[in-house]
């Protein structure tokens, strides 16, 4: 398998029309993911950063789990020991889960299934963090409509990495302030002065 760049959103909003269809590749392409070293070319999932890291994604994924989640694939730390965990995909999802809010930063994936563009908006926003988002959609009207309306600092639409060293790269909320990358992140290291000055005329 070869390696492919990931960026795996904290949270996955499904349309009820689509969402049983969703889970089953969803999961089906999870199973086949390769957990490994970070220095294997052929792993796909590396471990955690630290012991702390794999405590918080077990209490998010028991927590949803004793909420009704249910693992489809993964749910429990890997067999290769140490901080690696096994790519996880939850279905069931609800905002009452600590995955709907918290930042899990592991290999798992919590599908929360959607009826309305107004409801998946209101679910998306309700987070205390803003960094980024992504969503698809063919509709133009609803694709300026709905990037508009997310809190995030970066929105990328029909495409599921959105970083590019041109464009400004930085969060909302809880995600931070200010800015890094194209013309906008200069600012972070100039200091601007305002002078006014009167009387010259004198």
């Amino acid at each position: 398998m070869a390696h492919h760049e990931l960026d795996l959103a904290n949270r996955v909003f499904v349309h009820h029309d689509m969402h049983d269809e969703f889970v089953d590749r969803f999961a089906q392409a999870a199973s086949g993911l390769t957990v490994g070293l970070g220095t294997d070319p052929e792993a796909d999932v590396g471990p955690l950063i630290n012991v702390d890291a794999l405590a918080k994604v077990e209490r998010i994924v028991s927590d949803a789990l004793a909420k009704g989640a249910r693992a489809v694939v993964g749910g429990k730390p890997h067999t290769r020991g140490g901080t690696f965990y096994q790519p996880t995909v939850l279905d069931g999802a609800t905002t009452e889960m600590a995955c709907a809010s918290e930042e899990i930063f592991g290999p798992v994936a919590p599908v929360f299934r959607f009826k309305s563009e107004d409801d998946v908006i209101t679910m998306a926003n309700a987070t205390r963090y803003g960094l980024a988002a992504y969503f698809f959609s063919r509709d133009l009207g609803r694709v300026f409509r709905v990037a508009e309306a997310l809190e995030a600092g970066v929105v990328g639409v029909n495409v599921g990495i959105s970083a590019s060293e041109v464009a400004p790269f930085g969060g909302v909320k809880e995600s931070g302030f200010g800015r890094e990358g194209g013309k906008y992140g200069i600012d972070e290291y100039v200091d601007h002065k305002y002078i006014l000055a009167g009387g010259l005329d004198a």
